[in-house]
């Protein structure tokens, strides 16, 4: 097995896919979007054709040509371009993963399929196994969002002897507010190098004080700079600075999905904060107004004087 470069760890943005007005994919702008990455956020991993990317409304066409675009824009700029995998076909999410690990992929990551559901541990594990041996030399992470799949088993009991099944197997994402759950995956895996990646930006620093080894979210294309600094500050174990940076995400947070917060809101402040064009979202999703765009806008000026003057 292939072992990673390095260990995936720090800043993992979950990209958007940037569109035209017209609903087709924008692939010139992902070259502009690394470079912005890295050299103004300072985030040089990426997790492409997630949620926030709208992988599951892009075909599986597209979702290939997309990867092809991050890993060969991100080359010898990024460290880690971790490609979503993800079907609710367990046939696409095969040839998904071959191709990603065909054009040199630095790991691949799968969401459980949420309408035909495992309802255990091992019809899940079966499922990732058979996705996993796709890319035989490729690192693999599991992608837990119990919110959205609605499959509520734990990511602690996951964990347990799945390198036994999977032996690409090196990490998670954790998106879920469960910390006893995150908890235990940390405790209970100690002696193992898994990647555990929290993946709930807003409660960043209390991953962190339960072992999070980095983080995945969609806040760090826009707020990355910011989110370093509190990780820097976490590990100088300046405990005020980072509760300050976390409650200055945590305010702009706490306002926007106040508004209505989804990817069509993300692509909008994105847009903003950035100069980068977005683009709508695909339908059914529908773009943001230009109230929200507005109001965000405003917010970030009045966070920005008030917590950082």
């Amino acid at each position: 097995m292939a072992l990673p470069k390095k260990k995936l760890q720090g800043l993992v943005a979950a990209t958007l896919t940037p569109m035209t007005e017209t609903g087709e994919i924008n692939f010139p702008i992902i070259s502009q979007y690394v470079d912005y990455l890295v050299n103004e956020q300072g985030v040089k991993n990426v997790f492409v054709n997630g949620s926030t990317g709208e992988g599951l409304s892009l075909s599986v066409a597209e979702r290939r040509q997309l990867a092809e675009e991050w890993v060969t824009k991100g080359k010898d700029k990024l460290d880690h371009v971790i490609i979503h995998v993800g079907a609710l076909s367990l046939k696409e999410s095969q040839s998904l993963a071959q191709h990603a690990a065909e054009i040199g992929a630095d790991g691949i990551a799968v969401i459980a399929p949420f309408f035909f559901k495992s309802m255990n541990k091992d019809g899940l594990i079966a499922f990732l196994k058979e996705v996993a041996t796709a890319a035989p030399k490729v690192p693999f992470y599991y992608y837990h969002i119990p919110a959205l799949t609605g499959i509520k088993i734990r990511a602690e009991e996951l964990l347990d002897g799945i390198q036994d099944q999977i032996p690409t197997f090196q990490g998670l994402k954790f998106s879920d507010v469960d910390l006893l759950d995150f908890g235990q995956c940390v405790d209970q895996n100690s002696h193992r190098q898994f990647a555990l990646l929290f993946g709930v930006d807003e409660q960043l620093l209390s991953g962190l004080a339960m072992g999070a080894t980095g983080a995945i979210g969609s806040t760090y294309n826009y707020l990355g700079k910011k989110t370093n600094q509190m990780l820097e500050a976490f590990e100088r174990q300046d405990l005020p600075l980072a509760l300050n940076y976390q409650f200055y995400i945590q305010r702009f947070m706490n306002y926007v999905i106040k508004l209505g917060l989804g990817v069509a809101q993300t692509k909008a402040i994105m847009t903003l904060v950035s100069g980068i064009q977005m683009g709508p979202p695909r339908l059914p999703l529908q773009r943001a107004s230009e109230e929200f765009t507005l109001g965000a806008e405003a917010k970030l000026k009045s966070l920005e004087s008030h917590c950082f003057p």
